[in-house]
């Protein structure tokens, strides 16, 4: 798989993340089910501090210091505030997969991994299953949370 498929695909799905917070009204972003445990603006910033920290900062060299736990305790941020983050995440990743090679692909992640990963390509390959994962949350949260 090349970079720019990585890319490509990676860039599909957050803006379709993107369109999901657009379209969902501002109090049910931080609203639960008994499903899904996490709200959608919750999701939203943890797909984005994700890719921020293992796309951007660590292939990229972007300067991005992580805060997890933020990630599922915020709440009530402004809509335009998790759009934004959807931005900088589209970017950073668009920064980060232009600088990848084949090369740098096949070869081992550079720092260790939450999950098994032979190379750099088989852990972006699970950061995008993460990202599609939760995407499909936030999916469902919309359409549920639905008056």
């Amino acid at each position: 798989m090349s970079p720019a498929c990585l890319r490509t695909l990676f860039h599909r799905d957050l803006r379709a993340l993107r369109r999901e917070i657009e379209v969902t009204r501002d109090p049910d972003l931080w609203r639960v089910t008994a499903d899904v445990p996490n709200s959608a603006g919750n999701l939203c910033l943890h797909i984005c501090g994700n890719l921020n920290h293992f796309v951007g900062h660590v292939l990229g060299g972007q300067a991005y210091r992580r805060d997890r736990a933020k990630e599922f305790s915020a709440k009530g941020l402004p809509k335009e505030e998790l759009l934004g983050e959807v931005d900088r995440a589209i970017i950073a990743v668009d920064v980060a997969m232009r600088q990848l090679t084949g090369t740098t692909l096949e070869a081992p992640y550079p720092i260790p991994t939450p999950v098994d990963a032979e190379s750099t390509c088989h852990f972006l390959l699970h950061l995008y299953g993460h990202l599609n994962y939760h995407l499909g949350q936030v999916n469902y949260l919309r359409r549920t949370l639905v008056p």
